[in-house]
């Protein structure tokens, strides 16, 4: 049976979150497809009537029961996946800088896992293309500003993303 979001008409806004704690990621392992059983940020689908802000704080809580407070959009990508000559996901991804609020991960709705990695240690887990892209421009950036600034716990807030991305894959593909 296919997933209210599989095969769309018209591609489909998601939204994510990007979480730093004490030199950790916030990740869940995806329970169901795309991307079953991999690694990727926590998130999901921007409903009727609901701001990104909004819908990263909800599937945050959701996946993983963190609580987590919106700074910027960090980066837009999309991502396509065609399977027998048809569109069978595509999403636009609005990954999220968020300050981590609290909360120990559990994980909970489609999520399979949901734990802060050391980022130290994310070679050791199964953790999509994307996601791994992202993880390392936010750890990046996150230590540039921190080394410019006189107060280290200061927010960085920028007006919008830092780029945009395309990723159109087959159906070995990956999102986020």
């Amino acid at each position: 049976m296919a997933a209210e979001d599989e095969f769309p008409a018209s591609p489909v806004p998601a939204a994510g979150a990007i979480v730093f704690r004490d030199g950790a990621i916030l990740l869940v392992k995806r329970g169901a497809e795309p991307n079953a059983g991999r690694w990727s940020l926590p998130g999901g689908l921007v409903e009727v009537g609901e701001t990104v802000e909004s819908a990263v704080i909800r599937e945050t809580m959701e996946e993983t029961h963190i609580r987590v407070r919106p700074l910027r959009v960090f980066d837009v990508a999309a991502f396509i996946r065609v399977e027998t000559g048809r569109v069978r996901w595509h999403y636009v991804l609005i990954d999220m800088l968020c300050e981590y609020q609290g909360g120990e991960p559990f994980p909970d709705t489609d999520a399979a896992n949901a734990r802060f990695i050391p980022l130290r240690e994310l070679g050791e887990y199964d953790v999509t293309e994307s996601a791994r892209e992202i993880v390392g421009r936010a750890a990046s950036e996150r230590l540039v500003v921190h080394e410019g600034e006189t107060d280290p716990g200061k927010e960085h807030k920028s007006a919008g993303p830092r780029g945009t991305r395309t990723a159109a894959t087959s159906s070995e593909g990956d999102s986020k």
